[in-house]
């Protein structure tokens, strides 16, 4: 069977992601919990409103605000490459 993982150092990142990242890596990761607990809460009041529709779609938004959080967490503690590590 063939092995396709990439190994560390293997594939490098272009400088359109290393760019964005040294940007957005300044964003505090509290505030991507903030606006996962503010959809839920709007998701919430929403719901109480009876506007069912809205809060489906804003109850959505949860789970990709945490996925940036997460990503953003990682470029803080690993940098955007295994070669940027030094």
């Amino acid at each position: 069977m063939t092995d396709y993982r990439v190994a560390a150092g293997e594939a490098q990142e272009d400088q359109v992601t290393a760019a964005i990242e040294m940007y957005t890596s300044k964003v505090p990761s509290s505030i991507f919990l903030g606006a996962a607990i503010a959809s839920i809460l709007g998701s919430v009041s929403f719901q109480i409103a009876g506007k069912k529709h809205e809060a489906l779609f804003v109850g959505q938004w949860v789970a990709p605000f945490l996925i940036l959080g997460l990503y953003n967490k990682m470029v803080k503690q690993h940098g955007s490459d295994a070669t940027s590590r030094g």
